[in-house]
C-alpha cells in the first residue's frame, strides 16, 4: 500500500467515510450533534444524509436498524460506548439475530460508530470499551483501530460488512473526542498520548481492512503480547524497554475482537509459549480469557498472563492510571510471566 498522506486518527475515519458516501448514496450518518461533529460530511453530502437526532440513542439506533433494513447502510453515531446501553436491544436483539432468524435473507448492514477508552479522567461511566462483551454476541463484529491508516481501512471494512458493526474510537488515539471529553479547551491538561496512533500516514486512496485480520506489530520470539486500541502502543512501548534487556518480545494488534484472527493468534503463541493479553476492558469474562481459552483448545502449552482494567474506573487521575493497563504494569507482567517455570 502506497502511502502519500499523513493525517490524525479521526480526520482518518471521517475521511474514508466521505469517500465510502461519495460512491454509495445509500450510507446514511444518523445521530446525536452529527451536523457538527462530522461539518465536513454535513457540507458535502446535506441533511438529508448526515442527519442530526435528538439525545434519544434508543430512538435513532432503533430508526438505523430499520433504515438498513429498508435498504440503507447507516453509521449510527453514539458519542461513548458507554451509553450503548440504551439502545442495547436494537442492538443485540435485533440487528445480530436477524440474520440468523431469518437463514441469511435478510440483513443488518448498520456500523454503530463511538468513542471508548480511558486515560483522561472523566471516570467509569464515560471511559469503558466494553469490546468483550459486545464481542460476546453472536452476529456482531466488532473494530477497534490502533492506527490512522487501520481507522480508515477498517471503517472501510466496517460499511462493507453485510451485517451489523461497531466501529470504535479510542479517544487517547482520537484527538476531536480528547479535546471535547478531556480538555474541554483547557491547555493546562496533559494525557498520555501514543504519538503513532494519533497521527501517521494513511493511503492516498482508502482501500477496505476485512474484518477478522490481525496485524503483526512487531515480531518476537521469547513473549507475545496480544491486544488492540492503544494498548498496541503500551505493548510496543513495553517491547522496546524489554529489547533492551535482550527479550525479544512480539506484539499482535487483534483489529477486531469479532470476528478474531484466530489462526494469526495462534501462530504467534505457538513460536513463544508465552502469552500476555493486554486488554483495557474488564478482566472477568472477557477478551483475555477468551485469548486463553483459544490456546487451551488448539493444545498450546502456554505460560500465560494478562493486564487487564480490573475494575470500575476512578475519576482520580492517579487512580485511574492504576487501574488502566499501562506501560508499568505491562513491563511487571512480562517480566513476571519470564521468571516463571
Amino acid at each position: 500500500m502506497r502511502r502519500t498522506r499523513v493525517m490524525e486518527f479521526s480526520e482518518a475515519v471521517d475521511d474514508a467515510l466521505c469517500q465510502a458516501m461519495a460512491e454509495d448514496d445509500r450510507i446514511i450518518v444518523i445521530g446525536e450533534d452529527v451536523h457538527s461533529l462530522r461539518l465536513g460530511l454535513y457540507v458535502r453530502f446535506g441533511a438529508s444524509r448526515v442527519r442530526p437526532a435528538p439525545i434519544s440513542e434508543a430512538a435513532f439506533l432503533g430508526a438505523a436498524v430499520g433504515a438498513a433494513l429498508g435498504g440503507l447502510r447507516p453509521v449510527a453515531e453514539i458519542m461513548l460506548v458507554d451509553f450503548i446501553g440504551v439502545a442495547i436491544d436494537a442492538l443485540i436483539n435485533q440487528a445480530a439475530k436477524i440474520a440468523a432468524f431469518t437463514g441469511g435473507r435478510w440483513d443488518v448492514p448498520i456500523v454503530v460508530r463511538a468513542s471508548c477508552g480511558g486515560g483522561y479522567g472523566d471516570g467509569g461511566q464515560h471511559e469503558q470499551s466494553l469490546w468483550g462483551w459486545l464481542a460476546h454476541i453472536p452476529g456482531l463484529a466488532v473494530a477497534v483501530p490502533s492506527t490512522p491508516a487501520d481507522a480508515g481501512g477498517l471503517m472501510l471494512g466496517a460499511l462493507d460488512h453485510e451485517g451489523p458493526a461497531v466501529f470504535l474510537e479510542h479517544k487517547l488515539l482520537s484527538g476531536s473526542w480528547l479535546d471535547l471529553m478531556g480538555r474541554g479547551g483547557r491547555r493546562t491538561v496533559s494525557f498520555d498520548v501514543p504519538e503513532a496512533g494519533a497521527r501517521g500516514p494513511v493511503p492516498k486512496r482508502w482501500e477496505k481492512i476485512p474484518l477478522g485480520r490481525a496485524e503483526r506489530r512487531r515480531r518476537g520470539s521469547d513473549l507475545t503480547m496480544v491486544s488492540l486500541g492503544v494498548g498496541v502502543h503500551r505493548c510496543l512501548e513495553a517491547a522496546a524497554v524489554l529489547a533492551a534487556e535482550r527479550i525479544s518480545a512480539g506484539v499482535v494488534d487483534l483489529r477486531t475482537p469479532a470476528p478474531l484472527d484466530t489462526a494469526l493468534v495462534l501462530e504467534e503463541i505457538s513460536k513463544t509459549r508465552r502469552l500476555l493479553v493486554v486488554d483495557e476492558d474488564y478482566r472477568g469474562f472477557g477478551l483475555s480469557g477468551e485469548l486463553a481459552a483459544l490456546a487451551l483448545e488448539a493444545g498450546l502449552r502456554v505460560r500465560y498472563g494478562r493486564v487487564c482494567t480490573e475494575e470500575t474506573i476512578p475519576y482520580a487521575r492517579d487512580l485511574e492510571k492504576a487501574a488502566l493497563p499501562g506501560t508499568a504494569r505491562i513491563l511487571e507482567a512480562a517480566r513476571r510471566l519470564l521468571r516463571a517455570r
